[in-house]
């Protein structure tokens, strides 16, 4: 029946670790291009009660390894909105993304405002561009065919956030190069054009990221939104969120803004 097919597409798709069915705020967190849910779903500990933290499971990984890849941006934005509709319409919710998980969580907030008129209490991006920043435009020239599996491997390492022993297996090593293929596809058919006068949303939106990163086109970000925009450097490069010390200032942070959003 539908509901079954809804409630396996829910587990499937959304990672719960902490369930908390009184918390008066969903976090719905987005990881990064090749990743998966381990990291991000294990924030529900250190998030307060009154949040209950979820993780989007992207197709091709953990327990959906033989899912069929995402075709492009809008089939993936499609997907996790027809999961999640239903939970963020009886709720507050926020979004948290990370690089290629900052434009997904973009790109499935407008479609949630200009479809349903819904739109998080906040949104916390991080290590990602401005979506209608031009800094994006060198990723989408990348061709993916001739990118050598050696540069991609150099890349994963360089910026880290991959247990290195997955680089180092053959066979996990594979799988994880054609997983960041797939999701850098995706995020060359993403688009967003931004309109004369039109301001997307009302939230606050937060950008984090890493001092030592390549620097990111922040500025944009505040022309999508009449609420106030806010910036910080931690210390570390691209995946400085996966060190403890700034896993603590983010969930605290996160916390904050969430409690403070007056919901």
């Amino acid at each position: 029946s539908l509901l079954v097919f809804f409630f396996l597409g829910m587990e499937k798709l959304i990672v719960c670790v902490h369930k908390r069915p009184n918390a008066l705020c969903r976090l719905i967190c987005f990881p990064w291009a090749g990743g998966g849910t381990s990291r991000l779903a294990q924030w529900g500990k250190q998030l307060s009660n009154s949040i209950e933290v979820s993780c989007v499971r992207y197709p091709g990984r953990e327990t959906r390894l033989n899912d069929p890849f995402a075709k492009d941006m809008t089939s993936m934005v499609n997907e996790v909105t027809s999961v999640l509709l239903k939970e963020l319409q009886e709720k507050p919710f926020a979004f948290f993304g990370h690089s290629f998980g900052s434009y997904l969580s973009f790109a499935v907030a407008l479609h949630l405002k200009e479809k349903y008129g819904l739109e998080p209490v906040h949104l916390f991006v991080s290590g990602a561009h401005a979506p209608n920043s031009e800094a994006i435009l060198p990723i989408k020239s990348i061709s993916i065919p001739d990118l050598k599996d050696e540069e991609v491997i150099e890349y994963l390492r360089t910026v880290g956030g991959t247990p290195p022993e997955l680089l180092n297996n053959e066979d996990t090593r594979e799988h994880l190069l054609l997983t960041f293929k797939e999701d850098l596809r995706v995020l060359q058919t993403f688009f967003f054009e931004k309109a004369e006068k039109d301001i997307p949303f009302s939230c606050d939106i937060t950008c984090f990221n890493g001092g030592d990163d390549k620097p990111c086109d922040l500025q944009g970000w505040q022309e999508l939104t009449s609420g106030d925009t806010s910036f910080y450097d931690l210390p570390g490069g691209h995946f400085y969120l996966l060190e403890p010390s700034n896993e603590v200032f983010l969930t605290k942070h996160i916390t904050r803004c969430i409690e403070n959003a007056g919901l």
